[in-house]
């Protein structure tokens, strides 16, 4: 992409918000890019082909807009707030009067769109995406337009890490499973602070995203969705005991047994130790890192995520049979001696229970 004039600087920003009266504000996550080359930079790491139509959250002023206008067929910008989304067509037309026509502006929130208008279906979403709600948006938008094929987003710097996470880490939790049933994330490279007017208090990131096919199950994405949030809800928990509230309590005394809803969901006829042929090993299994093993029925990870973050979950809901082996076998505790008290030392008369020597008389 060649340098164009219309792109907007750090004095062009703050001179159009001037002149509209806008003041960034933290409730709408309103934090405007002002430097030119990290716009190209999102352009470029897009890989726009000029028969995309793009879906942009969030346009704000305008500054990554002028910038997808000339790589696209179209650029429909989404925007919540009404003085920003009645300015952006006329700040389009006096900067690049020529490429206009490409642009369409909807007045409304990301998260409640249920189609663009127009009959050209959005093949990719690029987005300064506002921190506070950038997980859900890009959720919403994966399940509401099918025909978005790949993505591009910038999102706080701890936002990006959990969108691409893998299983067995700490920072592994509901946007990383929910993400993974859509298609395969990756960082696209760090943002600066500098970039932006306000300047935030954190650090940014890119995220590409590249959809692919939905995993083979009998459920479908609202069931798996429904146990991943039941699961995560309190993660210190192990799986059973999470699921207890979704899908009600365990059957069986030695308390190795899932309730019986989840295993039809699952297409396994019974869900015990040892697992059924018919149950995934990625389902039921143990995660394996070295010599060290995180059992996923019975016992939490050392990570602190629980069974049921490495489980059904990522694993089995976002189709990653190659992070997971077969099961092991469940931990067995060994009883421990019960305690002697006071327990007297080699050579010294026994104590009290004030700890003072007992004397013979």
């Amino acid at each position: 992409m060649g340098d164009r004039q219309g792109l907007l600087g750090p004095a062009d920003v703050r001179e159009l918000a001037g002149r509209l009266g806008i003041r960034p504000t933290k409730t709408l996550g309103q934090n405007f890019v002002i430097d030119a080359n990290t716009v190209r930079r999102i352009v470029r790491t897009a890989e726009l082909s000029p028969d995309d139509v793009v879906v942009e959250v969030g346009p704000g002023l305008g500054s990554l807009t002028l910038a997808l206008l000339p790589e696209a067929r179209r650029v429909v910008a989404v925007e919540i707030d009404p003085a920003l989304a009645a300015a952006l067509p006329a700040t389009v037309a006096a900067r690049e009067p020529e490429l206009a026509g490409r642009l369409d502006v909807v007045r409304d929130d990301a998260l409640r769109i249920g189609g663009l208008p127009g009959g050209d279906e959005p093949t990719a979403l690029v987005a300064n995406l506002p921190y506070n709600v950038a997980v859900p948006v890009v959720l919403h938008l994966l399940a509401t337009l099918p025909s978005l094929r790949r993505a591009l987003v910038m999102v706080q710097a701890e936002v990006a890490d959990r969108m691409v996470a893998s299983p067995g880490g700490r920072i592994y939790g509901v946007p990383s499973v929910k993400l993974a049933w859509y298609g395969t994330a990756r960082r696209a490279g760090p943002v600066g602070r500098g970039v932006f007017w306000p300047v935030p208090n954190v650090d940014s990131g890119l995220v590409a995203f590249t959809r692919g096919e939905p995993p083979e199950t009998t459920a479908t994405r609202e069931e798996v969705f429904a146990v991943i949030d039941a699961a995560f809800a309190q993660r210190r928990k192990t799986l059973r005991a999470a699921l207890a509230g979704w899908a009600g309590s365990a059957a069986g005394r030695n308390g190795r047994c899932v309730p019986r809803t989840l295993i039809h969901k699952l297409g396994a006829k019974r869900w015990t130790w040892p697992p059924s042929p018919g149950l995934p090993s990625i389902v039921l299994g143990a995660h394996w890192t070295g010599k060290r093993r995180r059992t996923m029925v019975k016992g939490r990870s050392r990570t602190g995520v629980p069974a049921a973050a490495l489980a059904v979950l990522a694993v089995a809901a976002a189709g990653r049979p190659d992070a997971v082996t077969a099961p092991g076998p469940p931990r067995r505790s060994r009883p421990r001696p019960a305690p002697v008290w006071p327990r007297p030392r080699p050579g010294r008369a026994p104590t009290s229970a004030r700890g003072c020597r007992r004397t013979a008389r």
